[in-house]
């Protein structure tokens, strides 16, 4: 569900939070291409919220507006009640952490993240209290006095962290600072990005491809594609109830099938027929997640579709063993339909060319028009 924004003089509120960052009709244009149309947004105070999208949809170049390194085309950014469209990034009170972190390579951890606070002229004694503290808060007091390319990736996104936490920002930006780290890595640094900004209860925008990231770390959700937004909602609602075709497929895995629907719940697909959540009319798409899917053996008097659910038939053209999941491609009518299934120890495979049934929930069913 989306928070509603109500107006109410300065600042807005969105849900119950105020609004601590609300970008009116955002747009950055380059000659004849646009890079971000008039994108509105409301960030409430506290909240962290995932700009997620492919290559190219705006939303670096959306954060870079935010930070004041890159001039709007037009529209405006707002923090509190401050327009600072036109103020220049020192002057934003805002942390950003870079993709490639950024660090200086002659320099110390600790002289790393005093360097914000040196440029602000900060006292010394305060700059060494509040030093210790970031560092503390990253878990890297111990190696204040190494360099950079003593460090890993793991504990050099920790010092870009920590510098960019040490000026105490109003907002924390974040440009996909996840991407140069190893799985386990990433995971790891999740949860204390995560967990440092509840503690902290400090605004904070994090830009990234990764739909997991986005889902795993995020109060809010905001899809973007081609410099537009597709849907604004929490990780549930925007995973649950995609709004768009490309939100459905873009946030987690789909399999997707086009058809005629008959206006009575029931969707014609070649030869087949399935039926869906309301009464739909026209070309549509139907889509439904791989895990709410079903798999059995296609044999004589062998299970058959309950009331609400659909069942189609087909064969088994691959299986494909991935960890704690196997993911099972039928070929369906001369559509290919994947369906996941818990790996147990490697043993239960079905065999490739076996005749199986795929079997789901009608109400497990996302359909769209075919112009959605």
């Amino acid at each position: 569900m989306m928070h509603q924004t109500i107006r109410t003089g300065s600042p807005t509120v969105s849900g119950d939070r105020a609004v601590h960052l609300q970008l009116d009709g955002l747009t950055k244009r380059y000659g004849d291409s646009v890079a971000v149309a008039a994108l509105d947004l409301a960030v409430p105070k506290g909240e962290l919220v995932a700009l997620l999208g492919p290559s190219g949809c705006g939303k670096t170049t959306t954060l870079r507006m935010v930070a004041g390194l890159i001039r709007p085309s037009a529209g405006r950014i707002v923090v509190g009640s401050q327009d600072i469209t036109a103020m220049p990034p020192y002057r934003r009170d805002m942390g950003l952490v870079f993709q490639s972190y950024a660090l200086f390579p002659h320099m110390t951890v600790a002289r790393n993240v005093a360097f914000g606070l040196e440029m602000r002229s900060v006292p010394r004694p305060e700059i060494e209290r509040r030093v210790k503290e970031a560092l503390a808060m990253v878990r890297l007091e111990a190696l204040a006095e190494r360099r950079p390319r003593e460090l890993s990736g793991g504990q050099q996104q920790r010092v870009a962290l920590a510098r960019a936490l040490v000026i105490r920002p109003s907002i924390l930006l974040l440009d996909e600072p996840l991407s140069n780290l190893d799985a386990k890595l990433r995971d790891e640094m999740r949860n204390e990005i995560r967990d440092i900004q509840q503690s902290l209860g400090i605004t904070a925008v994090f830009v990234t491809h990764d739909q997991v990231e986005a889902l795993s770390m995020c109060d809010k959700v905001v899809v973007m594609r081609g410099g537009k937004l597709e849907q604004v909602g929490t990780p549930v609602d925007v995973y649950e109830h995609p709004a768009t075709p490309f939100v459905a497929s873009f946030v987690g895995r789909t399999n997707r099938l086009e058809g005629q629907a008959q206006g009575d719940g029931r969707v014609v697909i070649g030869a087949m027929e399935v039926r869906v959540p309301g009464r739909p009319g026209g070309r549509v798409e139907v889509m439904v997640r791989p895990h709410r899917m079903n798999l059995v053996e296609a044999v004589s008097g062998g299970e058959r579709a309950a009331e609400g659910t659909n069942r189609l038939e087909g064969r088994l053209v691959r299986v494909t063993f991935v960890g704690d999941l196997l993911q099972y491609h039928v070929d369906v009518g001369g559509a290919e339909i994947v369906v996941e299934k818990a790996s147990d120890h490697g043993r239960g495979f079905l065999a490739v060319g076996t005749p199986v049934a795929v079997l789901w929930r009608v109400d497990d069913t996302m359909v769209f028009g075919r112009g959605a």
